[in-house]
């Protein structure tokens, strides 16, 4: 009888789930962070400001504000209300920047390498799908009435989450930090692509059409290199205009005016060698220089602004017992609070096992049920989705409000439970990340990734 030995040789090293990322990738990171934490402290402030607004003895002033129309008669159907300007026309800011960090993503980041990219993208799906699937389930059971609103419970809110992140678990591994970004970057990508197909309303192929043109222009400037305000603010005025009268919600010109900037910084006129995707993104790539400009606009101002015209829910008077019994309100926040959490650990938990993946050294599964559970953090995209799915002011509207903000609470209430118990772990991980013996400005497991 023969026997056989294995081959002789080092194993293939296994996958690790969460590992640290590059160091250029871990500045932008934290950049991000710092900047979408104190939006998410904005949005609370606006929201909370909002809430207080419309149940005092004021509230006739909020729903006269809400619904003063600053232009009426205006062409383009751009007669609109104050909180509709502020859906409309402010969240493009925002979505310009989710479109501007897209493609910073997918050109420079996590989702350019397929194998790092699977995770967030399975997870945002399993994030997504759920939630949708439980909202179809509760709202059937009940009648079907409301399956408009399927796709409310499947947004995660980052600036939100990242501002509970902030006071329960500022010292989080930088592997979860970064997941927790992709996935609300991925998370996004599928909710602007559920919005321009489900919620288009009153379609017109001509005025979409019109809109590539001032998109076009704006593309052919920044690819050049050209950033004059002069000319790229009245382009993306108008492909805003163009799109808000084609139907499609327009918000879709902010994310396709952020996917026409280019990422990678400009070869020198010189001569040498072009950028690459790691390090032409930190050295100055325009998207990086917009991104880093207008993102404060967006946190500090557009997103606060628009929770505060949105989160205005008045429930004096009204039989909360029966509220919270109504089906639409069930379906959200069963989709928000379990729907989310599921989705997103169940498929990342799967992932695992089909490719006998195991997760970094720093991180446990209960750290993952804990982002899982802070991406039921739903708000700013939600409501959103609400007042397209059943128009502001509608009989449906305040359920919705009141189902997003309680779902929303649950959430970062069980997410601030489970990562709080885990801070003091984090907060030694957070300075060995930290240490830099050398002195070079990079700490030293970014130089050493097997160095502890």
């Amino acid at each position: 009888m023969t026997s056989h030995t294995p081959p002789s040789g080092p194993r293939p090293p296994k996958t690790r789930l969460f590992s640290r990322s590059s160091w250029p990738e871990a500045r932008h990171l934290a950049d991000v962070l710092r900047t979408e934490t104190v939006g998410g402290a904005l949005l609370l402030a606006g929201a909370v400001l909002a809430l207080i607004w419309a149940n005092s003895p004021w509230s006739d002033s909020y729903t006269r504000l809400s619904h003063a129309v600053p232009w009426p008669g205006a062409p383009w159907h751009l007669d609109l209300d104050v909180a509709t300007w502020a859906a409309d026309g402010l969240l493009a800011i925002f979505f310009f920047v989710v479109g501007l960090e897209l493609k910073r993503e997918f050109v420079a980041g996590e989702l350019r390498d397929p194998r790092r990219a699977a995770l967030p993208v399975a997870a945002a799906l399993g994030g997504m799908l759920l939630p949708a699937l439980i909202y179809v389930a509760v709202v059937l059971s009940a009648g079907g009435d409301g399956l408009r609103g399927w796709a409310i419970p499947t947004a995660t809110d980052i600036a939100f989450a990242l501002a509970v992140l902030a006071v329960v678990s500022s010292h989080l591994p930088q592997g979860l930090r970064a997941f927790l970004l992709t996935l609300a970057v991925v998370d996004d990508l599928f909710a602007i692509t559920i919005i321009a197909i489900f919620y288009t309303a009153d379609f017109q192929p001509l005025a979409l059409l019109a809109a590539l043109a001032p998109i076009a222009l704006f593309a052919v400037l920044v690819q050049r290199g050209r950033t004059w305000w002069w000319a790229l603010i009245p382009l993306a005025v108008a492909a805003w205009t163009l799109m808000h009268a084609s139907g499609v919600h327009a918000t879709v010109a902010g994310v396709l005016l952020g996917f026409t900037v280019p990422v990678l910084a400009r070869r020198p006129r010189g001569g040498g060698q072009p950028a690459t995707a790691d390090a032409g993104a930190d050295q100055g790539g325009l998207a990086a220089r917009l991104e880093h400009r207008w993102r404060p606009v967006s946190a500090g101002l557009a997103v606060p602004i628009f929770a505060l015209f949105a989160a205005g829910v008045t429930v004096r008077g009204t039989d909360l017992g029966a509220l919270l019994r109504d089906p639409i309100v069930i379906a959200i926040v069963a989709g928000l609070v379990f729907g989310k959490s599921i989705g997103i650990f169940g498929s990342t938990y799967l992932l695992a096992r089909f490719t006998r993946a195991e997760l970094d050294e720093d991180i446990t599964w209960t750290d993952l049920l804990g982002i899982a559970l802070l991406a039921g953090v739903g708000f700013t995209v939600s409501l959103l989705i609400g007042d397209l799915a059943f128009g502001a002011g509608s009989t449906a509207d305040d359920r919705v409000k009141v189902a997003v903000l309680l779902g929303s609470v649950i959430s970062a209430g069980l997410a601030a439970t489970v990562l709080s118990r885990r801070n003091a772990t984090y907060r030694r991980v957070a300075q060995r990340e930290r240490m830099d013996a050398d002195g070079d400005g990079v700490p030293d497991v970014y130089q050493h990734p097997d160095a502890h």
